[in-house]
């Protein structure tokens, strides 16, 4: 990179001093970085299917995550936030965002963090301590840049009803979200540093744990390094256990909506009768459940 300067004097008009001022002309090589970006002028950045909505520089205090209750504020450095939305489908709404640490604080990496559960909220951080650090304020402290999103929809970490009639909602939970957010963040870190990271690593546990094995299996040019701690990534067999589970659980309690129960004798010692039929009309209830439940009695 050569520097050149150049001094251009202007003489002083009507009592008007003499400015000097001095251009700096930086001529690129082969190596050349991007033009480096501001942080409030970040919202102006175009990417595909992206729209910024924040981008704001942050001084170093005390972060309150969102949360009912409140869960205890944590202190963060000062920072660059960035806040986005992302639609990679007409039914997509993923809520992301980007912390990016002072150019001096920057340890040129990206960590990204995972959900937990069905997620529905960003893993922002508190003060509550962890004992393996994996959130967006654990990451930030350490001089990382980084992002993590609500893989597109709100809700607690046991709520999945945001899939019912909305298949493409359930995509961007399987992987869509955090692949997009992936490409999203590694765009802005660019834009405001000049250069993007060095090195890019996943962190997270539980569904953030399957969320790390997904990015390795299907997008494997997202990550350098993934921590994949105690990975859901059987997520069906993990549901149909949870689903057994709480069946047992609250086997004879009022609102079992199971008819499991093969005891009918108080129903035949008063002479009741019972006539069990099937058909092929209902396709989603399979026969033998009902030749299993008749051999049961």
């Amino acid at each position: 990179m050569r520097k050149l300067e150049v001094q251009i004097a202007n003489s002083g008009l009507g009592g008007i001093p003499m400015v000097r001022c001095i251009v700096l002309l930086l001529v690129a090589s082969p190596l050349a970085c991007f033009a480096q970006t501001p942080c409030e002028r970040l919202n102006s950045l175009l990417l595909p299917n992206a729209t910024i909505t924040t981008a704001e520089a942050v001084p170093a205090g005390p972060f309150q995550a969102p949360g009912t209750p409140a869960p205890p504020p944590v202190m963060l450095p000062a920072h660059c936030r960035v806040a986005a939305v992302l639609a990679p489908s007409s039914d997509s709404h993923i809520e992301m965002e980007v912390w990016l640490p002072t150019a001096d604080a920057w340890n040129s990496k990206f960590q990204a963090v995972g959900n937990g559960g069905w997620a529905g909220t960003i893993t922002f951080g508190t003060g509550t301590p962890q004992g393996i650090a994996r959130s967006m304020a654990s990451a930030l402290k350490e001089g990382y840049a980084t992002a993590s999103n609500d893989t597109g929809h709100k809700g607690t970490a046991a709520d999945a009803s945001f899939a019912l009639e909305h298949p493409e909602k359930l995509v961007d939970f399987a992987d869509r979200a955090v692949h997009e957010m992936v490409v999203k963040s590694k765009a802005i870190i660019g834009a405001f540093y000049g250069n993007g990271p060095k090195l890019s690593y996943w962190n997270g546990c539980s569904t953030g744990g399957r969320q790390g094995l997904t990015e390795a299996q299907r997008y494997p040019e997202d990550f350098d390094g993934i921590a994949a701690g105690a990975p859901a990534n059987y997520w069906t067999h993990l549901m149909t256990g949870i689903v057994w589970a709480a069946q047992a659980t609250h086997k004879d309690q009022p609102g079992n909506i199971n008819a499991t129960d093969p005891n009918l004798q108080a129903f035949f010692a008063h002479g009741g009768k019972l006539i069990q039929y099937h058909g092929w009309n209902d396709q989603q209830i399979p026969p033998l459940n009902s030749v299993n439940y008749y051999k049961s009695v």
